[in-house]
Formats: C-alpha cells, structure tokens, sequence
C-alpha cells in the first residue's frame, strides 16, 4: 500500500513540513514575546511576523523541491536527512533575511529569528528522523517492501544479495536470479534466491512478478546485452541500476563527473574535494582547536613541570612525519622518552616495556596528554582535528608497497584522531585495518561524522590501552 503511494506520502511530507513550521514559529513567537523568559519590546504586530513566517515556510518547500528533499530515501542514513534539513532551512533563512533587506523591515527581532531558525531545524530532524525509525522498523516486519531482480549469478550479483538481506530494514526483497549459465545455484550457495531462468526470459519475469527495480550484474563482456535490458525494464515502467563489474576497485561513493561531453566515473573522488567542505572543516579546526589550547592550557602546564622535573631533554618532541599531498611536516608532542639519537627516533617502532620511556612518559602516553600540543599543528594548517593518522616517512616507504591503497590516506590533512582510532586501532595494531577505516572516513566525509569522531574520542577514546 505505502510502496504503491509515494507521491501522496511526498505530499504528506510537505504538509508535514508546514504545519511543523507553523508549530515552531508559534512556539518561538511565545517565547521571545509572551512567556516572559525574554525581555523583549514588541514594535511589530503578531500578523507582520505570521505574513514573513509563511513566506519562509512555502519558500523553503520551494527550496527542498529543488534540493530534492522530497524524493524517496530509504537507501540515505540518518545524517544524511539531518543535513537535507540544515540546507534547506539555511538557504530559507538566506532568502528571508534577503527580502527583509529589501523590504527594509528593520524592527523585526533578531532573537526571534535565531530562535526560530535553530527551533525549525530541531523539530523538522526530531520529526522526519522519527518517521524513518518508524518506517525502518515496519520494513523490517515485512511491510512497505519494493521487489529486485537481480541479473547475473556470480560474484557481483551474489555480493549485492548478501549485503540488501543484512540489511532489512532498507526494505528491499530479492525476488531470484537471472542467469545464462547457471539453472541453479551450487550446493554451498543453496540460502540464495533461485535462478528463475535466463536473461532474455526477463520480459516474462517481468509480466509474471511484481518487480520495482532490476539490478544488473552482468560481467563487462555481457555489455551488448545492456541497451536490450534497460529498454525491456522502461517498457514496464521498471527502474534499472547497473553494478560494474569492476566495482571492488571503486570507492563507496564514486563521482559521477563529465568531461568532453563524455560521462566519467571518478575512481577517487571525495568530499574534502570540495572548497565549500575543506572551508567548513579548516574553519571548525581553528576554532576548535583554539578553544581546547585554552581549556587545557592548565594540563599542558603541568605536563611541562612535569617532564622538566623528570628527565633531561627539551619539553616537545619534534618528528618528521607525511602529511597532505605527501608532503612531510614537524609533528609536535610532549616527550615521553628519554633523549636517544634521531635514526631510532624515525625509524622504530615503540614496544611494550619500552626501556626508552620515562615513568612520566608512560602517563601522558597512557592518558594522550601528549598529543595536546598537536593542536598547534591544527592552527598551523599541518593537520586537522579529524582525519587519519600520520606516519614516519622511513614507514610510508614501506606501507606504500606492501600495503593496498596506503597512499590514498595523504588525500586530505592528518588528524590527531581519526576513525580507525575510535575503534581501536592505535598503537601496536593491523596497519591494513587502519587503512580500511581511513578510506572509509575520506569518502563518508560530513561534518557531522567528524562530530561523532570527536564524541567518540572524548567518551572512549583517550585512554589508549596500546600506547607503548
């Protein structure tokens, strides 16, 4: 019922949408003017300030049409519904302070609009991210299901079967196969859904069962077959997606870029790409970064003392390490070892019971106090509160051989933690593991996950049980 209804659930959405605005504007109107919480001088009537509020609110459904806030989402996590909500409220909000510009309507309260605004983007997420919880969880009870067929028996299309059945509250359902060499599946892949026939029996598949979207996992040389297929599906009003066959050498998210006229995969593209997320990001780093300088001014202080009174040697450790671009930079941290010559330094790793270590060391190891002055680092533009960790030079020669796609992590600025280190990935662990999570930081990139990053960190991640 729901999956044969999707333009009136959009339209339940919109409406949805207004009366959530409505609701916010009314209860931010109370606040600021009526619940005395607020001081405040009203210099405008209530209609003035209704009239602009309906004009916010029907521009940003204009606004989320054009955003493509309204189309089905079922396939986008969470995080990614939030943001649609920060941007189309944001370039709302634009758009209303443009025209109270022109219209010159200068007595209208600044505080109302700052709450309104940050009110609108919490009832809107609060309300849709509870709709798709709801509706997660009546797809995973068999409800509001949309029917694939999936072309191509082997490796690609079995791949793609494993990963929609662990996945059910997505809502999808594998129908079968179709397949031109096979009429059934081996006996060590008896769980997947039969082989129903051939390939070109796929207009009677069609006709026989109910069928939203086939998904072709041909191998490349089954090409000629592609054109045949997709006009096949369009006849029957059936969407068609195409796994290529050399999927595994492409990132999670591949760019789709033109160029000549000719459309282009782009095996690497990711979102630090862009100049509006490395802004965002490099912008949030310097504030953030000067704000834990200053809160933890009083624990770098101890730490110096501390190191002076325990050891012989300069405070900070410098350290040669690889940054963006392959680029090499100074890293800074506080001592933690004993003074030894440079080539140990660079090119061993530290070990459990290292001799080298102080006893002081050992603490600021353990509880990441000297990682603090890599925040100067941040400032500096060397690295970034988020990304992922960099490495020794006489290490990265190594890695880059032995170690698939190690290079890649030099895409984007270093960070002073990462997502492999929230999982656990620090110290004496799998170099290959760590690089897994990398790729996978680069191309989820939000700023909202590197939020997460940062949470992670704080709750769990400071005390680092493999710090030798």
């Amino acid at each position: 019922m729901i999956r044969q209804n999707q333009r009136f659930l959009t339209q339940i959405y919109v409406v949805s949408d207004l009366l959530c605005t409505l609701l916010t504007f009314l209860t931010s109107f109370w606040l600021k003017f009526n619940s005395g919480f607020l001081p405040h001088q009203t210099t405008l009537p209530f209609q003035t300030y209704l009239i602009w509020a309906t004009i916010y609110s029907f521009a940003a459904v204009l606004i989320g049409f054009y955003v493509r806030f309204y189309v089905p989402r079922r396939r986008k996590k969470a995080s990614y519904e939030v943001m649609k909500v920060v941007q189309v409220q944001g370039l709302s909000f634009l758009g209303l302070l443009s025209l109270l510009f022109i219209a010159k309507e200068v007595h209208i309260s600044r505080e109302f609009l700052a709450i309104f605004l940050v009110a609108n983007i919490a009832c809107l997420s609060f309300y849709r991210l509870t709709v798709k919880s709801v509706l997660f969880r009546i797809r995973r009870r068999g409800y509001n299901k949309r029917y694939l067929l999936i072309l191509g028996a082997g490796s690609v299309g079995r791949s793609f079967h494993d990963n929609i059945t662990q996945q059910p509250g997505l809502g999808y359902d594998v129908i079968g196969f179709l397949d031109d060499f096979q009429v059934k599946h081996e006996a060590e892949h008896h769980h997947y859904k039969p082989i129903l026939g051939a390939v070109d029996e796929l207009e009677v598949m069609l006709s026989r069962h109910t069928v939203d979207e086939v998904i072709i996992a041909l191998p490349l040389k089954a090409h000629k077959k592609y054109a045949h297929i997709i006009d096949k599906c369009e006849r029957t009003g059936v969407k068609t997606l195409i796994i290529p066959d050399f999927f595994d050498l492409l990132p999670a998210r591949p760019f789709f870029d033109n160029f000549a006229g000719i459309p282009l995969i782009n095996v690497r593209d990711i979102p630090l790409d862009e100049l509006s997320n490395q802004l965002l990001k490099r912008m949030f780093d310097i504030v953030f970064s000067i704000l834990i300088i200053l809160l933890t001014s009083p624990v770098m202080l101890v730490a110096y003392l501390g190191i002076k009174l325990t050891s012989a040697g300069p405070v900070i450790f410098r350290q040669e390490r690889v940054g963006l671009d392959r680029r090499t930079f100074q890293m800074y941290k506080f001592r933690s070892m004993h003074v030894f010559d440079r080539e140990t330094a660079d090119t061993q790793w530290t070990i459990e019971n290292d001799p080298r270590r102080t006893r002081f060391g050992s603490f600021l190891r353990k509880t990441s106090i000297d990682e603090l002055p890599q925040f100067f680092n941040v400032l500096a533009g060397h690295m970034s509160v988020v990304g992922p960790r960099p490495e020794r030079p006489y290490f990265v020669e190594q890695f880059k051989e032995e170690i698939p796609k190690y290079m890649i992590k030099h895409h984007i600025r270093p960070g002073i933690t990462g997502w492999a280190q929230t999982n656990g990935l620090r110290g004496d662990t799998s170099i290959e593991d760590r690089i897994v999570h990398d790729l996978f930081y680069m191309e989820n990139w939000t700023f909202f996950f590197d939020l997460q990053i940062i949470a992670r960190t704080v709750t769990k991640g400071l005390l680092n049980k493999n710090a030798y």
